[in-house]
C-alpha cells in the first residue's frame, strides 16, 4: 500500500493521491512531492515573500 498525499497551492487543493499520481498530474518528479512534506521544504517555503501562495504537500497516511 502507498502513502497518500494532498497537494495545495495556497488554499486551493490541486490533487490527492500517491506521490506518483500527484507528480503525474503536476508534471514533476515523485521525489518533489515527497520533498514538499519534509521540514526543510517547510522552512524554505515559510521564508518566502508570500508563503501563503506556495505549493505544499501533506502526507495523509497509508492508502
Amino acid at each position: 500500500m502507498s502513502t497518500e498525499y494532498a497537494v495545495y497551492k495556497g488554499e486551493d487543493l490541486i490533487v490527492i493521491g500517491t506521490k506518483e499520481e500527484c507528480a503525474e498530474k503536476m508534471r514533476v518528479q515523485p521525489e518533489y512531492i515527497y520533498w514538499l512534506t519534509m521540514p526543510t521544504a517547510k522552512r524554505r517555503l515559510a521564508s518566502r515573500k508570500n508563503p501563503d501562495k506556495c505549493t505544499v504537500a501533506i502526507k495523509l497516511g497509508e492508502g
